[in-house]
């Protein structure tokens, strides 16, 4: 079960496998690194919230930049990057089918303090942006999405953050998959079974 309490986080992990509240959680290895990245966000005066069993950081209503643990590596990764303007060149995607270099890629504990000026400055521009109201253009996709899932998504708001924020490859698979069912009910069906995995920020095909 996803956590809900931002402290779980650290301390315990996402919660959305079964190596929560284990030494084997990926949140382990990188707990001083996520400690310090936590201090810089909160720092630079934004809103911590659980979204999608993650560290989330906003600026007024807007969502600025999202903490996650991997085995690898952990990560700041920011919402809108299209407008982000990358001076420093520390922008990787998050895989081949983002639209955007968006993510602060850390593969070391010792990193946040090395690249704290960077990342400030980052968090500052992002903030900004929202302050001012500026979004990035609007990039149309190449496929219909199927009526079931523009309903269920127009009713369950956090449901349509988490959906319009994946890649398009991730969106692309639900709508692959939805399509390739006949019945209205088996559609229903589906989008109820994809929730949990929508709102992980996986694709259809993913564990």
């Amino acid at each position: 079960m996803m956590i809900v309490d931002i402290e779980d986080f650290f301390t315990r992990g996402c919660g959305r496998c079964n190596r929560f509240d284990t030494p084997d959680c990926s949140t382990r290895p990188w707990e001083a690194g996520l400690h310090k990245l936590r201090a810089v966000c909160r720092d630079a005066g934004l809103t911590e919230v659980v979204k999608w069993a993650h560290p989330c950081y906003m600026h007024g209503r807007r969502n600025i930049a999202i903490i996650g643990a991997f085995r690898n590596d952990f990560r700041l990764s920011f919402f809108n990057a299209a407008l982000m303007t990358d001076p420093e060149a520390v922008l990787e995607r998050q895989g081949p089918n983002a639209r955007s270099p968006d993510m602060i890629r850390f593969t070391s504990n010792d990193d946040v303090a090395r690249l704290e000026p960077v990342i400030r400055s980052y968090l500052r521009e992002a903030s900004g942006y929202a302050e001012a109201g500026v979004k990035p253009a609007r990039v149309t996709a190449s496929y219909d999405l199927p009526e079931e899932l523009s309903e269920a998504l127009d009713a369950d708001p956090a449901l349509a953050e988490a959906f319009h924020v994946l890649t398009p490859g991730r969106q692309n698979s639900y709508v692959l998959n939805l399509n390739a069912a006949k019945q209205t009910e088996t559609r229903l069906r589906r989008i109820a079974g994809f929730r949990h995995k929508i709102l992980a920020g996986k694709g259809a095909t993913e564990r």
